[in-house]
């Protein structure tokens, strides 16, 4: 009992199924490369279609059966259309993707990386992915956060699997995210102000969790620490994020896209 309960914690590996951007240990995609280079070209035009210039992705990693309930993504990124230099020198226009991974060495401590859509699909084994699309302001406002490089000043290095959005001790991809959207809503990078405004009006997702896991969680992955948890173990999710934005009129858009090529496997 022990055994399996521990083990259905360890599963819950929310931006952790994703092999660290630069390293030579990137995931083994569930499906072939072309068929993820195909899906990741639809979600790029899928966004473009809409004039997105900046979108929150989630893809999942884990099979959903593996998932505990309510939870359907476990890595997002922001994807920002810009101009980026092709081989040849040539000027592309297309989709960045701004992750956040945790490290190898030191799986408790966690790094930004620029990447490309097809290496955010090679994650992905279920062939459908989250999206957020923000409002035309907020789409402005994140953009300028980027420019600036305020990520970084938003960045808490400190990682945790299931990191509580509203505590400033550890952080995941999905937090990063979150305080990136509440940062262009309230216009500050001051983390206590952010996270005393998300203490207010942002709704985490609880995880269901038993007493067992919460004692002996962090023995079986030293990437789970529950230290910024105070009773409930809540964390920041796709469903949760896409609640806040659209509650409050910060997402034009907050749907799910499934791979054309699983279309047409079923046919």
């Amino acid at each position: 009992m022990r055994t399996a309960s521990l083990a259905a914690l360890a599963l819950f590996a929310l931006c952790a199924e994703d092999a660290q951007a630069g390293s030579e240990a990137r995931p083994v995609s569930h499906f072939p490369i072309e068929l993820s280079a195909d899906f990741a070209k639809q979600i790029e035009r899928n966004l473009a279609a809409s004039g997105t210039r900046i979108a929150m992705v989630f893809r999942t990693g884990r099979a959903r059966e593996d998932l505990p309930d309510g939870i359907r993504y476990t890595h997002g990124a922001f994807w920002i259309y810009s101009e980026v230099a092709g081989e040849n020198g040539e000027m592309l226009r297309g989709y960045s993707v701004h992750n956040l991974y945790h490290g190898e060495d030191n799986r408790q401590q966690s790094y930004l990386a620029q990447d490309w859509p097809l290496n955010f699909t090679q994650g992905d084994v279920v062939g459908e992915v989250g999206i957020i699309i923000p409002s035309p302001e907020m789409q402005r406002r994140l953009l300028m956060l980027f420019v600036r490089g305020d990520i970084r000043a938003l960045h808490q290095p400190a990682y945790s699997l299931i990191a509580n959005p509203l505590d400033e001790r550890f952080q995941n991809c999905n937090e990063l995210m979150l305080d990136m959207v509440a940062a262009a809503a309230w216009e500050t990078t001051d983390r206590d102000v952010l996270k005393t405004n998300l203490a207010a009006w942002f709704e985490p997702a609880r995880v269901q969790t038993s007493l067992l896991e919460r004692m002996f969680g962090p023995s079986v992955d030293d990437r789970i620490r529950l230290d910024d948890h105070d009773g409930p173990i809540r964390t920041a999710t796709f469903a949760s994020m896409g609640d806040f934005m659209t509650r409050f009129n910060l997402a034009s858009d907050v749907y799910e896209l499934k791979a054309d090529f699983l279309d047409a496997s079923e046919s």
